[in-house]
């Protein structure tokens, strides 16, 4: 046994040399390796990035790969990672390994630094990663410093630089517009670059959303196949590249849009790029968001691991056109449904410029008198005398320029000198750069809570992309306002968090323009459009599902598309956070008693809804009909949603396979949230099924109906 292990150690000797003189450092989850070492040039290079490896003997046979974090100017001919220019001119940089750390932030949790200089200029880089065990997610960012006497200029400054070696590379992104969010579309990448970025500033995500798959090899599926899974934590403009070069390798680079940006860097200051968040999934897209979902809830969403509220809002109802006794029987409404709050939406504030319309009044945050003599306080108590919350809806970063806010501060305002001004929704941006403004903006949210502290949520909206782009504070640094703009934006919800950490808020920007990692630390949902058409929504929460939980969508049951009853309406709106947007008087008597048991319904279900793993089971894309379905953590309880949108006269009607159960345990399958008086057409209602057959045989959920909906509860037997 002696001579054996003596052995072991010698053919592992060069092995341990080189790791010494060249260290390797891997960034690892319960799945995932990626793997870095220090070549004989100093340089880093990444040497793996795919499923786990266990056997640390094998690092040595890896091959070299590409350089971690490319720079600009020297011997690479694509895309770099980051691009200096130096006080004397020199636009180069080569940076070379410095050294590494390695710690343990939380069980499961794993932080590593590797620190990288150039050996001619004193300018460091350090790679930051962040390694979520359990989850699967890792997150990295950048930090950039330098030494010179003057300051530096950089003109690109990536969060993430990524590198594959596959045979295909098949890129999903995720675009659209307003009322037309997260249109799914895949594509083959081949020679040269595909970039998918934004110009807007502050609602940056209204045409694309800061996200994308990549599949490795083949087109991606569900449930197989190897699928890359990233997104950017910034709350701004943002750029992912992904070039494929001459030997069909592909590089990843993610980050902030550096377009109009160049960021001039005092010496020994830090800069710090925005958090890249990404899963590598061996189980296809499916298993990716799962490790998205489960990540988020325990480490970043706000208010993760809490349930969400139930609301009405009062939008479709009033619009602009409502005083305090029609508001306060709306209150009425939201208790006969058995929601837990009353939104109050746009509409409440200014009395110079009174808001009757989305032309004037906003930045006036002060109650309109003839709406609300008796303020929002009459409102606030009249809500809690009914045992409902109360909620309002803001847009602090925007200015209307028929405003008093305007006529007073117009110094306050992005826009161009000598320059016509452009109006986005009869709006402007405020410029979050001046902490001024940040302390206006603050103060919107402290004003409210100081003088009605039993405000239970806030409905935070941004209409307007920064239009007129110039900023009076910055002055002659207008290369740094797309980026000081966010960062000022963060220091104010930072200090929101920080005055009212139990705050619930959600995020909206004339839909769903804002969806990112990095603002959804301080929101605890968002709204992801505008359009709530239930067919439009089957795709649009299809689509932001892909890298979103359920309890960040907020869903609304409106009027929009009255050619779907009520029931597939609110059925849709049961898959997210469910809100109404309705009056009562526009619906019959049964379709009162069907919302009204709906919520209690939805209530009882929420906790596989919210926090239970989703499985998505038939896309909209690929037919008439949609499935998905929620399975509680323990396996013990699922819920399955089956939507028929306009399936073709006698088509042939598979069963639907069902996922994520467990195979031995027996289930009880129950249609609910059925109209009053209905009963069940489900063939098999009522009956128990082994976890093996519901997920091997399945059963039958589609109709050849229009617009037909159907809820199933499953519990364990």
């Amino acid at each position: 046994m002696k001579l054996k292990t003596v052995f072991l150690l010698l053919l592992c000797l060069p092995i341990w040399l080189k790791a010494a003189d060249n260290p390797i450092i891997k960034i690892e989850t319960g799945n995932i390796s990626l793997i870095y070492q220090v070549a004989d040039n100093g340089r880093l290079y990444q040497r793996y990035l795919g499923k786990k490896l266990t056997h640390n003997s094998d690092f040595y046979y890896l091959p070299q790969g590409t350089e971690a974090y490319i720079t600009h100017g020297m011997e690479d001919y694509f895309e770099p990672a980051i691009r200096i220019l130096h006080n004397d001119g020199n636009p180069s940089l080569l940076l070379k390994y410095v050294s590494h750390t390695t710690r343990q932030a939380d069980k499961g949790i794993n932080e590593t630094i590797i620190t990288l200089q150039d050996d001619k200029y004193p300018v460091t880089v350090k790679l930051h990663y962040t390694s979520y065990d359990k989850e699967n997610i890792i997150k990295t960012f950048t930090e950039i410093s330098h030494g010179e006497k003057k300051p530096v200029v950089l003109s690109k400054y990536a969060s993430s630089m990524l590198h594959l070696n596959r045979a295909k590379y098949f890129l999903t992104e995720f675009s659209g517009d307003w009322a037309h969010e997260v249109n799914i579309a895949e594509r083959q990448l081949a020679f040269g670059k595909k970039e998918i970025d934004t110009k807007l500033g502050s609602r940056a995500n209204m045409f694309v959303s800061p996200f994308f798959q990549l599949a490795l090899d083949s087109e991606s599926e569900e449930n197989n196949g190897e699928v890359l899974v990233g997104t950017i934590g910034w709350t701004g403009n943002f750029r992912f590249t992904f070039e494929v070069d001459n030997e069909n390798k592909l590089r990843i680079i993610s980050g902030i849009n550096p377009y109009a940006s160049e960021y001039t860097l005092a010496a020994n200051d830090v800069f710090r790029t925005p958090d890249f968040y990404f899963t590598y999934s061996f189980e296809g897209r499916g298993q990716a968001s799962r490790n998205f979902h489960d990540w988020a809830r325990y480490h970043q969403l706000k208010a993760g691991n809490q349930t969400r509220m139930t609301l009405l809002n009062n939008w479709e109802a009033t619009y602009f056109d409502f005083n305090e006794d029609k508001l306060i029987s709306l209150m009425d409404e939201a208790v006969k449904l058995g929601v837990d709050m009353f939104l109050l939406d746009d509409g409440w504030f200014a009395n110079k410029y009174p808001r009757s319309s989305d032309h004037q009044g906003l930045g006036d945050w002060e109650e309109t008198k003839d709406k609300l003599p008796n303020s929002v306080g009459r409102l606030v108590e009249e809500a809690q005398k009914k045992g409902i919350k109360f909620g309002i809806w803001i847009e602090p970063e925007m200015v209307n320029p028929k405003s008093e806010l305007y006529e007073k501060h117009k110094d306050w305002v992005i826009h161009l000198p000598n320059r016509d001004e452009y109006y986005f929704r009869n709006q402007m941006v405020l410029d979050l750069s001046n902490p001024a403004v940040q302390d206006h903006v603050f103060g919107v949210v402290d004003r409210l809570m100081t003088q009605y502290p039993d405000i239970a949520f806030f409905k935070w909206d941004c209409n307007s992309p920064i239009t007129n782009i110039y900023s009076p504070y910055l002055k002659n640094k207008q290369s740094h306002l797309y980026i000081q703009h966010v960062r000022g934006l963060y220091n104010v919800l930072e200090r929101v968090k920080a005055k009212y950490p139990n705050l619930p808020m959600m995020l909206c920007a004339g839909g769903g323009g804002r969806s990112d990692y990095e603002a959804l630390k301080y929101f605890t949902e968002f709204w992801p459009s505008d359009n709530t058409d239930p067919i439009e929504r089957l795709f649009i929460q299809w689509g932001f599902s892909q890298v979103f939980p359920s309890k960040t969508l907020c869903a609304h049951v409106t009027t929009w598309n009255r050619n779907t009853s009520i029931k597939f309406r609110t059925d849709v709106a049961m898959m997210g956070k469910l809100g109404f947007d309705i009056k009562l008087e526009d619906m019959n008597t049964n379709e009162q008693q069907f919302c009204r048991q709906a919520v209690n319904n939805y209530n009882q279900l929420k906790p596989v809804i919210l926090d239970g793993d989703l499985y998505r089971l038939v896309s909209p894309y690929e037919g008439n009909h949609t499935s998905s379905m929620y399975v509680s953590k323990d396996k013990n309880k699922a819920v399955l949603f089956a939507f028929d949108i306009h399936p073709r006269y006698a088509e042939k009607l598979l069963p639907i396979r069902l996922q994520g159960l467990d195979k031995d345990k027996s289930y009880h399958v129950k249609e609910i949230n059925l109209m009053p008086g209905a009963s069940s057409s489900l063939n098999g209602n009522d009956q128990v099924y082994s976890g093996e057959y519901l997920m091997n045989v399945g059963i039958n959920m589609f109709t050849t109906q229009q617009l037909n909906s159907r809820i199933i509860e499953i519990t364990i037997k």
